[in-house]
């Protein structure tokens, strides 16, 4: 009897413990998809913006600039984009130490506030028929106000996600921020192709273009009131509760982790090059240099976009299970090593293109699924948001917008269409050497001695 007793309560004992295993299952799971959901809809709204007044730039023009000169305008047009780049940096220095000495809900709620109003306010601006030059110089302030809040919007919704997804599913619950990224950049091409195929260019000029900014405004209020009512992550509550909120987290990063913000730099680096050169100059590039359809190289860059979506969480998961490291040398390594040759192959046509487009998709999103969790885990807790939204916003300036500009600068300059690889393979190695420099992080404790004393840090799982 004493036996079947002992064996009853061990399996009672058993089943209570999978039970609780189960419900903490449950509980990760919920909580990491509303992090996701949380940190997501702002790279989601800001990537829509970016990509429908990219292939809106046309329009934009006409609405906003003298019709005398419409290359001028155009020009004018992609000058602004440039300008709201160029500001990422200022919006860092404010929302990353923000963020460090606030908490990441407030910046993430702040952030998404001030770009979906300054992106209302573009849908509901007269253009230069009915107010003349006030009409471009509000476009350009409103642009730069977009800029500024998107210098906010990534370390405050990478940190947010570190710090919210549980630990063992980090890699995975990050990687969905490139994943918003995607499906913002896809719908603002689609949205752009139903605007294009439902209405003829006085309709689109009169009031089309307004669509695509106006239908972000609410999908910016639905992020606001989603941030608005998340609690801020175990880390940084922890950094409340320990009394441990910097007062200076810039300089403290500047200070006591320039190597953390020298290797982050490095990855991201990594990802923003090929990001803009196989996603969007990869068109122009087919077509002005290769003579391909636009239609085909449209639906190459389509094709590489619906690839990353379905793989960048893949590899989020992967390098939970592998390491961060294993999987960014991996990918860094092999578009070291098939970046030229494969626009070598480009050359012969579009069926090399296609088989050299595809590969090049895969590495970038092996990059993207991991580069964003590893910079997070790189910092410490009192200085993360600084260290990646500087890191991020600064090497986006140098890198990111210049890509189009220095390809078409190069080629010119050299009578080169193989420019493209070697400038990858540059960027490749950057990235390569980084990741050789830091160590492996999968796994995890975010909150480290230094951040708090030690009775706070046992508040955090």
């Amino acid at each position: 009897m004493r036996t079947r007793n002992t064996a009853a309560t061990t399996t009672e004992a058993t089943t209570t413990e999978g039970t609780a295993t189960d419900a903490a299952v449950a509980t990760d799971a919920v909580a990491l998809r509303r992090s996701v959901a949380a940190g997501a809809v702002g790279v989601f709204v800001h990537w829509f913006d970016w990509a429908a007044y990219a292939y809106l730039a046309g329009t934009v023009a006409t609405v906003f600039f003298p019709a005398e000169d419409s290359t001028t305008g155009l020009l004018a047009v992609f000058g602004v984009f440039a300008v709201s780049f160029g500001i990422r940096p200022i919006g860092a220095l404010v929302f990353g130490p923000l963020g460090d000495r606030i908490g990441r809900k407030r910046t993430l709620s702040l952030v998404i506030f001030i770009m979906s109003g300054a992106t209302l306010t573009i849908g509901l601006l007269p253009g230069y028929a009915s107010i003349g030059i006030a009409a471009p110089v509000l476009l350009v302030v409103l642009r730069l106000i977009q800029g500024f809040a998107a210098g906010g919007e990534f370390g405050s919704a990478a940190s947010f996600l570190a710090e919210s997804a549980p630990r063992r599913r980090r890699g995975f619950g990050v990687s969905w921020l490139e994943v918003g990224s995607l499906l913002g950049f896809l719908a603002g091409s689609f949205a752009f192709l139903l605007l294009s195929a439902g209405l003829d260019e006085n309709q689109l000029v009169s009031w089309g273009w307004r669509v695509p900014f106006l239908v972000a405004a609410p999908l910016g209020v639905i992020g606001f009131i989603i941030r608005n009512k998340i609690e801020d992550t175990p880390e940084y509550r922890a950094l409340e509760a320990g009394d441990a909120i910097p007062r200076s987290p810039a300089r403290e990063l500047l200070r006591s982790h320039k190597r953390e913000l020298l290797q982050a730099a490095g990855l991201m680096a990594a990802m923003h090059v090929p990001f803009y050169a196989v996603l969007t100059y990869l068109v122009t590039y087919e077509t002005d240099y290769l003579g391909h359809s636009a239609d085909s190289a449209a639906l190459l860059s389509t094709v590489i976009s619906l690839l990353g979506l379905a793989l960048v969480p893949l590899f989020g998961l992967l390098s939970d299970r592998v390491g961060r490291k294993p999987v960014f040398v991996g990918a860094t390594a092999a578009l070291l090593v098939l970046s030229t040759p494969a626009f070598l192959l480009m050359r012969t046509g579009p069926a090399g293109t296609w088989i050299a487009g595809l590969p090049l998709g895969v590495i970038l999103a092996a990059i993207l699924g991991t580069y964003a969790v590893w910079s997070a885990e790189a910092f410490p807790t009192r200085t993360r948001q600084s260290g990646l939204s500087i890191a991020y916003n600064v090497t986006a300036a140098l890198f990111a917008g210049t890509v189009p500009y220095l390809m078409t600068v190069l080629i010119s300059a050299t009578g080169s269409t193989l420019v493209p690889g070697p400038y990858l393979m540059v960027f490749a190695a950057c990235g390569l050497v980084a990741a050789l420099s830091l160590r492996e992080t999968a796994g995890s404790a975010l909150l480290r001695p230094e951040d708090v004393p030690e009775a706070a840090v046992t508040e955090v799982r």
